[in-house]
């Protein structure tokens, strides 16, 4: 079966774009090692101010406060957000159950008490990712020998960490900053351009012999779905206004329902490249598999500008899914005459990609009711404005207006 999806130009242009941007850049300042200059310069600013300040505030041992702002500073904001939580959380617990199990009892019973209350309780609370840094707090707390009252080595340590932290996430948010929900952004646009390309390589093997990339693209689908997933959280934890999280949930959630789907239709098509009862629902079953195609770029073009309200010219899946059922009844009598195993595959097929078909739809239609969505792009374009990878709405070679996917009750 034969795709000949109704791309525009611009919905070219857009995928080589993303794709661009997603893949290996050559060159001595190509966008990756931009990047990772970046990182390394906010690393280095960051632990030196940790270092300085901890001098000029007399902590004993400083160097804790640039350990912890090198740990804690990630390459967005949202990571850091939440790597700097979990270290709070920890030394936190830490400080408190090293100082308490110090004073009662000896080296190694206190110890191993103190480190064994630090698993438990943080399991109990929901603070697993906080759990070894509570350990190693107590680890510093007990094992280290100090001079001075009791309370003293964990009041430091705690100062020393927050001071850390503080440093990291002014350093995260004011120097060049990396938003994670605009990297989510344009993940989400690559993950449903990917979804398409799966999409027509799982059609190819339909009534013929199976893509060569099949494989290949199931594998980048899954990973691009895993990376989505924890720019996610790390998004969850950035400041902005309301409803972009709704959004952008939405859409991760229809990309994971989308991939399982087309991972049925792939078991679906298998072992059909000698069925003949489904070439009886032509034209009406490529006509579908066409716009469900296109389907996918215009979804990504959407997540690319962050527009919902208009929709794709020339893509009507209700209207598709229409035809096809009628086809469906017009050919059903001639089932006498073709294996049980055909039809039931050619039914299976029909099934799948009706509900792909309204998956994509709902993607659309359900996103747009987001109040972010529904209103303007700004919460993404600001962001975009300190990203390397920013997006100018204004540029036409970008993607036009999206516009006229019917909308049907």
């Amino acid at each position: 079966m034969r795709l000949n999806a109704k791309k525009t130009w611009s919905q070219h242009q857009l995928a080589a774009k993303l794709r661009a941007e997603h893949g290996a850049q050559q060159g001595l300042l190509s966008f990756e090692r931009r990047r990772l200059l970046i990182d390394a310069a906010k690393t280095a600013l960051a632990a030196a101010l940790c270092w300085g300040l901890a001098l000029r505030l007399g902590l004993h041992d400083g160097y804790w406060g640039s350990i912890s702002a090198i740990i804690v500073l990630q390459s967005n904001v949202g990571a850091t957000v939440t790597a700097s939580r979990d270290r709070v959380l920890g030394t936190l617990l830490g400080a408190a159950l090293g100082f308490a199990c110090s004073v009662f009892g000896v080296l190694p019973w206190n110890f191993i008490v103190a480190v064994l209350l630090a698993v438990i309780v943080s399991g109990l609370l929901g603070w697993r990712n906080s759990s070894r840094l509570a350990c190693v707090t107590i680890a510093i707390i007990m094992l280290v020998p100090s001079h001075g009252p009791r309370w003293q080595l964990p009041l430091d340590r705690v100062v020393e960490v927050f001071l850390g932290i503080v440093v990291a996430l002014l350093v995260s948010t004011l120097v060049l900053p990396d938003r994670a929900r605009v990297w989510l952004r344009d993940g989400l646009a690559q993950e449903f351009l990917v979804l398409g390309e799966f999409f027509e390589a799982i059609l190819k093997g339909f009534r013929s012999d199976p893509s060569a990339n099949l494989l290949a693209l199931r594998e980048d689908a899954q990973a691009r779905i895993r990376a989505n997933g924890k720019l996610l959280e790390a998004a969850r934890n950035e400041p902005s206004g309301p409803g972009w999280r709704e959004g952008l949930s939405m859409l991760s959630q229809f990309g994971h329902s989308l991939f399982d789907a087309l991972a049925a239709l792939e078991f679906a098509v298998k072992d059909s490249h000698e069925d003949r009862f489904a070439q009886q629902l032509e034209p009406a079953l490529t006509h579908l598999a066409n716009d469900i195609h296109s389907g996918f770029n215009f979804i990504a073009a959407c997540i690319h500008r962050w527009q919902f309200q208009k929709a794709a010219e020339g893509i009507n899946l209700e209207q598709d899914i229409t035809d096809l059922e009628s086809r469906m009844d017009a050919v059903r009598h001639t089932g006498i005459g073709f294996s049980q195993a055909e039809i039931l595959r050619a039914y299976a097929v029909q099934l799948h990609l009706k509900q792909i078909a309204r998956m994509l739809r709902a993607a659309r239609m359900e996103t747009r009711e987001v109040p972010v969505a529904s209103s303007s792009s700004n919460v993404f374009n600001s962001a975009s404005l300190v990203c390397p990878r920013k997006s100018k709405v204004s540029d036409p070679t970008v993607m036009p207006v999206c516009s006229t996917w019917p909308v049907t009750k």
